[in-house]
């Protein structure tokens, strides 16, 4: 599998702070790119993979709004994410 324990909490310490800080908004965006880079991979491969497809869309959405409330709550916070995971912004 793709999304072990181990690369959750890689992922966790690199953008919130400490690998037990999940509900931090940023290592949550960070979780959620890994994840829609992964399923894109898929999508390229496997083209009517309706059920996949629809996933990465609510996926998308989500970090869109998680995105949202970060630039609301701390726009430096929200340039440097964006910056550090290559984001189209």
């Amino acid at each position: 599998m793709y999304l072990t324990s181990d690369v959750k909490k890689e992922i966790f310490k690199k953008h919130g702070g400490a690998d037990t800080n999940t509900g931090s908004t940023e290592g949550q965006i960070a979780l959620f790119s890994h994840r829609i880079n992964h399923l894109t991979g898929h999508l390229k491969n496997n083209r009517k993979d309706f059920g996949t497809q629809r996933a990465l869309l609510n996926l998308v959405g989500k970090r869109r709004s998680l995105l949202d409330y970060l630039k609301g709550k701390d726009i430096e916070k929200y340039r440097a994410l964006v910056k550090e995971l290559n984001l189209r912004r």
